[in-house]
């Protein structure tokens, strides 16, 4: 019987971990606002992998700037995206990071590439963070925000 539970036990371990595994993936390689839209739709659904941030690759018209603020982790800049199907999501840009003029950077109305982390605290506090080409142990991989052809890194 002991047994049985601990090999139970390690299934679902293993499962899970796929299934974080499958997350685990690089960004793609162009613009996928469809893939973005299923993650949201995964963290919204409470799925088993709910938990594990996101690389993200989307597009989308800049819909509202704001102003910039200084938080823990240095400047930051912060704007909202218009992906389309209805949805709009902020993005997070770590300023003291990226190589890119003073704030802002953007305007409303600008066509905007982002790669980045997508994080889901609650349906309420959601965006895409580590917008920078800096990388860490917690995040290996390097973002970028793309305005009129100019990678900001």
């Amino acid at each position: 019987m002991y047994i049985r539970k601990f090999l139970n036990l390690i299934f679902v371990c293993i499962c899970t971990f796929a299934n974080v595994a499958a997350l685990a993936k690089d960004y793609a390689a162009s613009c996928d606002n469809r893939g973005f839209l299923q993650a949201q739709q995964n963290f919204e659904n409470k799925s088993d992998y709910s938990k594990a941030d996101v690389p993200v690759h989307i597009c989308g018209t800049v819909l509202a700037i704001s102003a910039s603020r200084f938080t823990r982790s240095g400047k930051h800049g912060y704007f909202y995206l218009n992906i389309g199907s209805g949805v709009s999501i902020r993005i997070v840009s770590n300023l003291d990071e990226m190589h890119a003029p003073l704030w802002p950077w953007v305007k409303k109305g600008d066509y905007v590439e982002v790669a980045g982390r997508y994080y889901y605290d609650n349906p309420r506090r959601q965006g895409v963070d580590w917008t920078h080409k800096g990388t860490s142990r917690k995040w290996p991989y390097p973002g970028y925000v793309k305005v009129h052809g100019i990678k900001y890194d």
